[in-house]
Parts: C-alpha cells; structure tokens; sequence
C-alpha cells in the first residue's frame, strides 16, 4: 500500500532520515519503532505529504508522490486518516463536532447524512454518550477514542496514529491499543502506528519496522523482528522488557513463540 525508497531528509545540518526502505503491507497494522528522537513522526509525515523529502521517494497504492502538488495532496488525503499524538481536538467544539469537521470540510454530505456518520463513528469507539461534551470534559482515554473518531469519519483506506498510547496508563494504553487494533480489522484498514512500546507492538502488529540512525534496521512479523540479530534490535527489544511486569513478558514471549 506505502513504500518509501532510499528516504533522506535533513533539517539544516541535523540528518534526520538517511536513506529509509519500507514496505508497509494493505489491509495490515504495522508499527514504526525506535528510540525518541529517531525520526519516527518524520517518517509519517512523508507518508502523508505533510513534509517532502530532501532524495527519495514516496510511493502509495503504485503511484509516485513524492512531487505532487499541493491540490493533489488534498484530494490524495481524502483516503487518509490521522491520529494526532495529543488528539488535536479543536477545543470550542464538542465532541460530536469535532467528528463532523472533516465531513463538512471535504464532502457535500448533507446535515442528516453528517450526524448518521457522526453517531456510527462515535458507536465504534464507545462514546456516544459524550457527544455533546467538549474535550476539557473527557478523560485521556476518551480524548483519544474522539480523536479516533474523527480519524474515521472520512472512512480513510490508510491510517496513521502517532505515538497513540503515550500519556495514558497501563491499563488505558491497552484499551485504547485493543479498539485500533479491533477497528483496523472491522474497517480492512491499513493502519500505521510510531510507537516505542514493544509490548504492545508484540500483541497488536502485523508487521513491525525498527528505525535506527535514520535507516529501517529490522522489519517484519513480531516473530521475525524477535528472531533479529542486529545488534541494536537486540538491544532495544532487551531494554523495553527490562521494565515489563515478568507475566507480561511471558505472555508476549509465549504467544509469539518463544
């Protein structure tokens, strides 16, 4: 669906993105990891033209990306979603407005074929009940389950969450990580996550592609990225377990095989 080919891209004399290959499967829920700082969100602005690359290129269902326009951009994120890492609601709209801002934006729905799209969405993530509540009113979870919302009101084929876990506790992160992963499949999204939580990229990838000093180092199934023998794999995958609960790193390493 996504493929970047020997990706660069500087900002002044800092080398952020210094030669990226990825392929990032249709229809599958693929994880960007890596240490902060690495270029992960970088990398996902490319994907959606937020940022052009310095060398490279971008290429999304066979077609080349890299030099479009900016109108073309705009009809091209039609077939895009995206989750903000603080949910970026618009603060003096309610929630059930904020779903509706995109549809009235980028399509010629009329009023009652924008709240029938508003209540499905909002039914997708459990929040119906908050619909006339403005974000100051929500939780953290439910801040992020809004975003999600209006992240699939344009019924996207692609989706991208950036950092979609953090600031939320334990037990948030894998409610919030379960319903992506549950609307990926009922949607027959491909759907892009940045994150450095390997315990839940475990769980909840398909496919999984570890960035390091600017390149893909490692990529592949949970499986293949857990067999890896690059040293910095190794190390980060190390690192993150190091901090687990012993029973979450047994039920992680038993249920990919270990």
């Amino acid at each position: 669906m996504v493929e970047l080919q020997e990706l660069y891209k500087s900002f002044g004399e800092h080398e952020v993105l210094r030669g990226v290959n990825l392929r990032i499967p249709r229809g599958k829920l693929t994880f960007i990891m890596g240490q902060s700082g690495t270029g992960k969100s970088v990398l996902l602005k490319h994907i959606i033209g937020l940022l052009k690359p310095d060398r490279g290129k971008v290429i999304i269902d066979g077609q080349d990306v890299t030099r479009f326009s900016e109108k073309e951009w705009q009809r091209l994120r039609r077939r895009f979603g995206y989750l903000f890492q603080e949910g970026a609601l618009f603060d003096s709209m309610t929630v059930a407005e904020n779903v509706a801002f995109p549809l009235w934006e980028h399509t010629r729905l009329s009023f009652s074929e924008i709240e029938k799209r508003v209540q499905e969405k909002l039914a997708v993530v459990g929040l119906l009940e908050a619909r006339d509540k403005y974000p100051s009113e929500l939780s953290g979870g439910m801040k992020k389950r809004a975003a999600l919302a209006r992240a699939l009101a344009l019924e996207p084929e692609i989706i991208l969450f950036d950092e979609p876990t953090t600031g939320l506790d334990p037990l948030l992160q894998v409610s919030i990580m379960k319903l992506i992963r549950d609307t990926q499949r009922q949607y027959g999204l491909t759907g892009v996550v940045v994150s450095h939580d390997v315990p839940i990229a475990m769980r909840a990838a398909d496919y999984i592609a570890i960035l390091h000093q600017g390149k893909v180092v490692a990529q592949g199934t949970p499986e293949e990225i857990r067999k890896s023998e690059h040293p910095f794999v190794q190390e980060f995958l190390r690192s993150a377990f190091e901090g687990c609960h012993p029973e979450e790193v047994q039920n992680v390493q038993e249920k990919h095989g270990n």
